[in-house]
C-alpha cells in the first residue's frame, strides 16, 4: 500500500494506476485532488448542488470502472474527468429542457443588436483576435481561457499543465501586453470616453 504522503506526490496517472493494482489509499488521494474540482465544474454547468454531487460521484465512478484500461500518456487523467462530468451535466441539462412545459416557456424576445452594435462587435473582435495573435503564446492562452471561455484558474491550471499561480501570472502579463496592443484603437474600437 502507498502512504498517504508518498501518494501526494505522484501524478494522477500513476495513481489511477496504483488503484488499478488495488491500492485504495491511491483512490482516496485521487479522490481528494479531483473531486472538488469535478463538484465546481458540476455546480457551474448545473447550478444546482444536489444535482452537482451525483454528477460529480457519476464521474468518479465512471473513473475507477476505466482505471485498469487507462493508458498513460494518451490523456491527462483531470482533462478525460472534465469531458465526462461535461458531457454528463449537458445530457442532465438537455433532460431539463425536455421536461419543460411549452406553456411555461416565454416567447423569446428579438435581441438581436441593430446594424451598428453588430459592426461594432465584430469589429472589436477582430482587434482582439489581431492583439492575441501579436502575444506570447501562452498568454494569449491563458487570457483566451480565462477571460473569453470563462475557465478558472484550476481549470486553465489543468489544461496548460502548469500551476495556479503561473496561470496568475500568465493572465495578468497578457491583460497588460493585451491593453497595450488595443490602447492606440480605443477610438475606433468605441472606447473613448471624450
Amino acid at each position: 500500500m502507498l502512504m498517504t504522503e508518498i501518494a501526494a506526490s505522484l501524478s494522477d496517472a500513476d495513481l489511477l494506476a496504483a488503484y488499478a493494482a488495488g491500492d485504495m489509499s491511491a483512490a482516496q488521494v485521487l479522490s481528494a485532488r479531483l473531486l472538488p474540482r469535478v463538484m465546481g465544474q458540476a455546480v457551474r454547468m448545473l447550478g444546482d448542488r444536489s444535482e452537482a454531487e451525483d454528477v460529480a460521484q457519476d464521474a468518479m465512478i465512471r473513473l475507477w470502472q476505466n482505471a485498469a484500461r487507462w493508458r498513460t500518456g494518451e490523456a491527462q487523467v483531470s482533462t478525460w474527468l472534465y469531458r465526462v462530468v461535461s458531457n454528463l451535466c449537458i445530457d442532465r441539462l438537455r433532460r431539463r429542457a425536455r421536461n419543460v412545459p411549452l406553456e411555461s416557456v416565454a416567447d423569446p424576445a428579438d435581441e438581436r443588436p441593430d446594424v451598428v452594435t453588430d459592426m461594432q462587435a465584430k469589429t472589436r473582435l477582430m482587434a482582439l483576435s489581431e492583439a492575441l495573435a501579436q502575444m506570447p503564446e501562452r498568454q494569449a492562452q491563458a487570457v483566451a481561457l480565462r477571460h473569453l471561455e470563462g475557465l478558472s484558474n484550476p481549470e486553465i491550471a489543468t489544461i496548460m499543465d502548469i500551476s495556479v499561480r503561473s496561470v496568475e501570472s500568465l493572465t495578468a502579463r497578457g491583460k497588460r501586453a493585451l491593453a497595450a496592443l488595443l490602447a492606440p484603437r480605443r477610438k475606433e474600437l468605441g472606447y473613448d470616453d471624450a
